[in-house]
């Protein structure tokens, strides 16, 4: 019974672990997007290239403990051996060939992934959309530039038409990462940066914060809807319905850390406040992005005048 009792809980274990991993949702191995697509090659091709070594090591470990374990008296007995050029060459020039090939491959892909870099897409007529992304304490404000308006914590783009991302904080440093759409990046206060992703396809996509913030951190998430294009036109209206402005002091009131901040909608939004956010961390100067000079932000964030 003692020697039974061991397998049966090992055997239990086992079965309650792959019951556990069944209920999970591989989000990464389930893209909707190009970006996330190209990610899961990448990953899929980097973890086969490796278990290629891994798993003949593996084998080759238990024959060898198997051939030469101390019972067996068939095996060669060599004690005074200590080199072999086919061994060293096996045990060295493999991984360096696949080192070298996992270099290349993620090298290339790297710079295919660039977050900066953005989509082409085949129809022409397809123009891309503009969002601009504040992190919060705890929460996300999406602004959108050419239609006026912002949320929180729910953003929504056409299916098939390239996002264009422009990012920052107004809160500690954080990541902002849609799973299945790929490409997680930072953001700092203070500092501005760009992400470029579509969906391929309709639906919700969970949106996270991937960096810890926090007490709220946990909670700090967003939908990410993907809507054909009559859908996305309806949500744009449904967004513009709202009676909430958001103006220099309806953002203070937003700016103050919430948990679990509920989807909020703004019909309105102050020109260039997704500028005057940055500015304030950098006395007040940002580069205006027509002429190239300086604009000077007043410090109440109302207006703005170029500094010669």
């Amino acid at each position: 019974m003692k020697k039974v009792l061991p397998k049966i809980v090992l055997s239990v274990t086992g079965l309650s672990s792959s019951l556990m991993l069944g209920g999970c949702n591989l989000v990464l191995l389930d893209p909707k997007g190009p970006v996330g697509q190209a990610e899961k090659d990448l990953i899929v091709m980097c973890a086969s290239a490796m278990l290629l070594i891994v798993i003949p090591v593996i084998i080759a470990s238990l024959v060898i403990a198997r051939r030469y374990r101390s019972t067996n008296k068939n095996a060669t007995y060599s004690p005074k051996w200590d080199f072999s050029a086919k061994i060293e060459t096996l045990i060295w020039g493999i991984p360096i060939c696949l080192i070298a090939f996992l270099a290349y491959h993620t090298f290339v892909s790297c710079h295919e992934l660039d977050p900066y870099k953005p989509l082409v897409v085949k129809e022409a007529s397809v123009k891309p959309v503009k969002v601009q992304v504040v992190a919060l304490d705890w929460k996300w404000l999406f602004i959108y530039p050419d239609e006026g308006i912002a949320t929180v914590n729910e953003m929504a783009m056409p299916v098939n038409a390239p996002v264009e991302f422009v990012l920052t904080s107004d809160a500690v440093m954080n990541s902002f990462y849609i799973p299945q759409l790929g490409s997680q990046i930072y953001v700092m206060a203070g500092m501005q940066t760009q992400l470029h992703l579509m969906a391929s396809e309709a639906g919700n996509y969970a949106g996270v914060s991937n960096n810890y913030s926090g007490a709220g951190y946990s909670d700090m998430k967003f939908h990410a809807l993907a809507l054909n294009q009559d859908a996305y036109q309806e949500w744009i209206n449904k967004v513009k319905a709202s009676s909430k402005v958001l103006d220099t002091e309806s953002y203070a009131k937003l700016a103050v850390k919430s948990i679990k901040h509920p989807v909020e909608y703004f019909s309105a939004v102050d020109h260039g406040l997704f500028e005057n956010i940055v500015a304030k961390y950098n006395n007040g100067m940002v580069a205006d992005k027509d002429s190239g000079k300086m604009i000077h932000m007043d410090s109440n964030m109302s207006g703005m005048h170029t500094k010669e």
